[in-house]
């Protein structure tokens, strides 16, 4: 990658990363952000009260890049929080996120951030691949749209965390609502309504999405519970209201978002 001219210097971006007992995988996602053709970042890890080393880790980290900043909470107060905080500390143009456990391609940023700064966009994300404990792909794409309206993202959660950036010198910073689950689908809805234009997808393979052995996933009830309150309690709908909403989400997630599934 050509290096920026004193003329054209490269915008800031912000990383934020939450930490919570993810000592087995901060090393190797933060290798994957020093690794960005796109130098100019800074990297905001938050632990959120670990108790596995984690913190250690993240804290060696920092003391060999001056562009990586650990912030320590004294107790647990979940990922939500862990954003938010780290949205306040942020000084970057643009602000993006990458949990722990996940990974980037080494051209993500300088891609992306080209792609916004071409097309004037001020929300994007990007295909990303699930890949397994060790690293290794599981066959499976999440495709990117071309685009994304505030219409659309509101009948289902189209933008994957890991991939997602908005330019928050245009939008202003946003902070994730603080509901249990769904805050990153809140987070992305606030940021095209802000744009009041399309989010737009670059549709190739920037991000590696971690299914972690093990992992807590919830049931198909609590997933209908967990939209029903998006709706109900996020955006404050009647309970009426939310239902029907409910009722187009599942449509959308069983009927149209698999369409933007390959098994590969």
């Amino acid at each position: 990658m050509k290096k920026p001219t004193s003329h054209t210097p490269q915008s800031l971006v912000s990383i934020i990363t939450p930490l919570y007992n993810a000592a087995r995988f901060i090393q190797a996602c933060s290798a994957s952000i020093q690794a960005q053709t796109y130098q100019n970042w800074e990297h905001i890890i938050v632990d959120d009260a670990s108790t596995d080393g984690s913190l250690s880790l993240a804290k060696e980290l920092a003391s060999t890049d001056s562009r990586i900043r650990v912030v320590t909470l004294s107790r647990n107060k979940g990922a939500a929080y862990a954003r938010n905080k780290a949205t306040e500390l942020a000084s970057g143009d643009y602000i993006a996120f990458l949990d722990a456990d996940d990974l980037w391609h080494p051209e993500k940023l300088s891609k992306q951030i080209a792609f916004m700064q071409k097309h004037n966009c001020a929300v994007s994300y990007t295909s990303y691949i699930h890949i397994d404990d060790e690293g290794i792909p599981l066959g499976k794409r999440i495709n990117a749209m071309s685009s994304l309206t505030y219409s659309k993202q509101h009948k289902n959660n189209y933008i994957g965390n890991l991939t997602g950036v908005y330019n928050a010198s245009l939008i202003g910073k946003i902070s994730a609502p603080s509901i249990r689950k769904r805050q990153d689908w809140a987070l992305w809805l606030e940021a095209i309504k802000r744009s009041n234009k399309e989010a737009l997808g670059l549709q190739e393979d920037l991000a590696f999405y971690r299914i972690r052995e093990g992992s807590m996933s919830a049931n198909k009830v609590q997933l209908v519970k967990y939209n029903f309150k998006f709706y109900n309690q996020h955006l404050e709908y009647s309970w009426f209201k939310s239902a029907y909403w409910l009722g187009i989400f599942l449509m959308e997630y069983f009927f149209v978002r698999p369409k933007y599934i390959e098994i590969y």
